[in-house]
């Protein structure tokens, strides 16, 4: 393992000041996987206070990130690098942080209070891989087992559930059978999460490269009732259709697993059919959803607040979900770019990327995507050639209009709406001289 200077550094400074340090968890376990870390967090049998005092005397700036936690936060070149004292942490009262920290000179004491083994090794340049839990082995099997008495580990912590299930996912390992077993048990402690930790950890699980592995888990596992109880109701809902050869759920999955790696169109995924069991009707035709997309927009905009999502999230999940089923055909250029201005040019790539994955995800016979991809290049003409498509486009404007004697109001607004009309059929229309005469002509009128 190839450590930064500027973390050999830290390492070094308590070295010679009589103390050891090592780096530690995620940094190590990627490391070892062959990835770069993208952080590097120092532990050390050096009090805070010392570490602070050490680093001070050199010149370097110490933030007291959390002394009575132990965690104090050197900048070495604009660059921050946590550092912080091996610990043994008291009892859980809340299933999220000890009631206590005890500081302790073992390092093996500070490894075994975390999660899984495989986030419980530490590394550096004179010791080597510190493993005492057996994490090397469970890289290499690809296993995620939690350390020591499983059902503690939870209890201490339940958003570590969720972090098993993300790191299953992102890593395509597998949950050691006792490890899973705890989670199932203490599936309740979820209750006792916040809002923004359990959509922080969720996040990773859908921008994860399983995706759908980690829902199924979660599924599987009693989880999701905690985070999104709505999408049960689509496990096993039959849809009686000709469309679909999958339950709502499974299709789900595979659409979730066909749109791209991005969050806002992997939320959109998860939740575009989850008004389909409640708006489901029969007759003899088979099952109907209708509106279920309409539906589908104001549940998926309820989840989303109660997972304390940001609004601009939200209303881009939202928008995917409502227009997911709105391919117009393409009979006129006026509708195309009425539908661009709708769904907003900076959503359309994302907009056919879910109506795609959606088709696919159908039955093989209905799982044809020409009539998108016909649309979606219709829509990149016009913007190539930057056609105008809004009021404000139009080389007149409201003033012009009031200038050659319009009443200021609702008729300005209604002239300029009928000059769009031709506009929008018809780009070379957009000259001022023909936009002027027109007008002249609708004030008669």
């Amino acid at each position: 393992m190839i450590l930064p200077k500027n973390v050999n550094n830290i390492i070094d400074t308590l070295y010679s000041n009589g103390y050891e340090a090592f780096v530690v968890g995620g940094c190590v376990r990627d490391s070892i996987l062959g990835k770069n870390p993208n952080d590097f967090d120092v532990t050390t049998n050096a009090k805070p206070l010392k570490v602070k005092e050490i680093f001070e005397e050199v010149g370097y700036k110490v933030i007291d990130t959390g002394l009575q936690h132990g965690t104090v936060t050197i900048v070495i070149e604009k660059e921050n690098f946590e550092v912080t004292t091996y610990r043994i942490e008291g009892e859980y009262l809340d299933n999220r942080r000890p009631s206590e920290v005890f500081f302790t000179n073992e390092l093996k004491e500070d490894l075994k209070r975390r999660d899984f083994t495989i986030n419980a090794l530490a590394y550096n340049n004179k010791f080597g891989t510190i493993d005492y839990f057996s994490g090397k082995e469970d890289l290499q099997n690809k296993i995620i087992r939690a350390i020591g008495e499983k059902e503690k580990r939870f209890e201490e912590d339940g958003l570590r559930m969720l972090r098993a299930v993300r790191f299953e996912a992102q890593l395509g390992f597998e949950i050691e059978k006792e490890t899973l077993k705890a989670i199932k048990v203490n599936s309740i402690l979820l209750k006792n999460i916040s809002a923004e930790r359990i959509r922080d950890e969720f996040i990773k699980i859908l921008i994860s490269s399983s995706p759908s592995k980690g829902i199924r888990r979660l599924v599987d596992l009693n989880l999701l009732q905690y985070i999104i109880p709505e999408l049960l109701e689509t496990v096993n809902f039959d849809q009686r259709s000709r469309y679909h050869d999958k339950d709502v759920f499974n299709h789900t999955m595979m659409v979730l697993d066909n749109v791209e790696n991005n969050l806002e169109i992997r939320l959109a995924a998860l939740l575009h059919d989850i008004a389909k069991p409640k708006t489901f009707t029969m007759d003899k035709k088979g099952g109907h959803f209708y509106f279920h997309e309409v539906e589908g927009e104001k549940m998926a905009k309820d989840i989303l607040k109660k997972l304390r999502f940001d609004n601009s999230s939200i209303e881009k999940v939202s928008l995917l979900i409502r227009n997911h089923m709105r391919v117009p055909g393409i009979t006129s250029k006026a509708k195309l770019k009425k539908y661009i201005v709708d769904i907003g040019e900076d959503n359309l790539n994302a907009l056919f990327n879910l109506m795609r994955a959606d088709r696919i995800s159908s039955h093989p016979t209905y799982a044809k995507y020409e009539d998108i991809d016909e649309l979606n290049r219709a829509c990149n003409s016009i913007l190539e050639h930057n056609e105008p498509m809004r009021i404000k486009d139009l080389k007149i404007n409201g003033n012009d209009l009031i200038e050659i004697g319009v009443e200021k109001g609702k008729k300005v607004g209604e002239i300029l709406n009928l000059l769009l009309q031709d506009v929008l059929e018809n780009p070379n229309l957009n000259e001022r001289e023909y936009l002027m005469e027109k007008s002249l002509k609708l004030i008669k009128f």
